[in-house]
């Protein structure tokens, strides 16, 4: 019947799990690379699907608030939950390129309630042998510091900046804390999540990239000491991040893993966030060779975003199918 329709769509759309926030934090930081390489249409693009998909997801979000506390209770404190705080963050990361600051703004301000609300109730359940999502306490974290100190550079608004400065240091303390309960086996077993202990390494020398960018003669925030410190740290988690990249390509060559889960977009965020961070490292720090690899560490980001994304349709599909026939 014409009029059933919608109820399969909506019956798949309930079973959708926290980890699919993971597609937006993909698509955005594909959307952000894409932008400080020029290709400025693709990049739009990019943005529009990664907005419309956080608007679905926001609203589910809320829906599930306020109908359904219990699941959304459970929900709230596994990792994953925090896709929602990472993918806002990266969004209004973007968002703050299009000299939109209030929108920015905003999204900083929800992020960081997200980021409050959200953060203690997964790291009290954290525990040994955890996948790679345990280091999205990390991503969230260095999320807010990427946002808030591309806001305190445009705005020339210093609090920000050594707001963020506070927060990078933070991520990187849960990034430790994260990485002693990460189980390693994950490498070569994870179904796309074990990406993150990489990613996680990304987002935080994408910060630290930012917080130097947004020093300057407008805004004088580090001393040349705090900036050598600042600059050495954000080179060392550059190089760790790349270091984890060829450890998990060279894990997906011995081991494929071809079959399409939903946490691979998982995969595909750590992919363009070390595009990003590569790129963002080389005109901060004014290291004009690393253009070239930043550049095609992008499009293997996005060839895999595609992958991806395809798999993702066919799966909607087939459990459009399966929900339709009950």
């Amino acid at each position: 019947m014409p009029g059933s329709s919608p109820l399969p769509l909506r019956a798949w759309w309930a079973r959708r799990p926290p980890a699919a926030g993971a597609a937006v934090m993909a698509t955005g930081i594909v959307s952000v690379g894409l932008h400080l390489t020029g290709y400025e249409t693709l990049s739009r693009i990019a943005l529009a699907l990664a907005a419309a998909a956080w608007l679905g997801l926001a609203a589910d979000f809320v829906v599930r608030l306020l109908r359904d506390r219990d699941r959304w209770t459970a929900e709230a404190g596994t990792p994953a939950a925090l896709t929602s705080v990472a993918a806002t963050a990266v969004l209004g990361t973007r968002v703050a390129a299009l000299d939109r600051p209030a929108l920015a703004g905003a999204l900083l301000a929800l992020s960081t309630v997200l980021w409050a609300g959200l953060l203690g109730r997964v790291v009290r359940r954290w525990q040994r042998g955890m996948p790679g999502a345990v280091f999205l306490g990390c991503v969230a974290t260095q999320g807010l510091a990427v946002l808030g100190a591309t806001l305190a550079a445009e705005e020339a608004t210093g609090w920000l900046a050594r707001a963020a400065m506070v927060v990078f240091w933070l991520g990187l303390l849960l990034y430790v804390l994260a990485l002693l309960r990460f189980d390693p086996r994950q490498v070569v077993e994870g179904a796309g999540d074990h990406w993150v202990a990489g990613g996680a390494l990304a987002i935080s020398a994408l910060a630290g990239s930012k917080l130097l960018a947004a020093d300057g003669p407008d805004l004088y925030l580090w001393n040349q000491d705090d900036r050598g410190v600042l600059r050495t740290v954000t080179v060392t988690l550059l190089v760790l991040d790349l270091c984890w990249y060829v450890v998990l390509l060279a894990a997906e060559i011995v081991r494929p893993r071809p079959r399409y889960d939903v946490r691979r977009w998982a995969t595909v965020f750590p992919m363009g966030m070390t595009a990003a961070a590569t790129l963002s490292v080389a005109a901060a720090l004014d290291v004009a060779w690393l253009k070239g690899p930043g550049e095609v560490l992008l499009w293997v980001a996005v060839a895999v975003w595609l992958a991806v994304a395809v798999g993702a349709v066919r799966s909607a599909g087939r459990d459009l199918r399966s929900t339709a026939r009950r």
